[in-house]
């Protein structure tokens, strides 16, 4: 059974920018999807992949993109338990925005 999404925020915004940073902006949230956008990971995976974050912060990080529709966690009953993070339909199309992001860091920050 899923989780349940966060409760109807849209009518808080006057900006669709405001409203996609708030969904987005976690310190980890971007590099998250980046990263999910490159396949199915495991939660240990995405941790060495992100390296600083604490599992603390990974867990809450993926746990509002799962509320908000963007990540989809998938639980085997396998013993020991395996879990799978991935992007949903609705993650998949911030490809685009992910990818523009990385572009212009890497032309105007590194």
């Amino acid at each position: 059974m899923g989780r349940k999404q966060r409760h109807d925020t849209s009518h808080l915004y006057n900006c669709p920018m405001e409203a996609t940073l708030d969904l987005i902006g976690g310190k980890w949230k971007g590099v998250i999807l980046f990263r999910l956008s490159e396949g199915t990971k495991r939660f240990n995976e995405l941790h060495r992949l992100l390296q600083r974050v604490t599992p603390r912060s990974l867990t809450r990080q993926l746990r509002e993109l799962e509320s908000d529709g963007l990540v989809h966690r998938e639980v085997y009953a396998e013993v020991p338990p395996r879990v799978e993070y991935s992007l949903t339909e609705k993650g998949r199309t911030l490809g685009p925005v992910l990818n523009a992001l990385i572009n212009w860091g890497q032309e105007h920050v590194l």
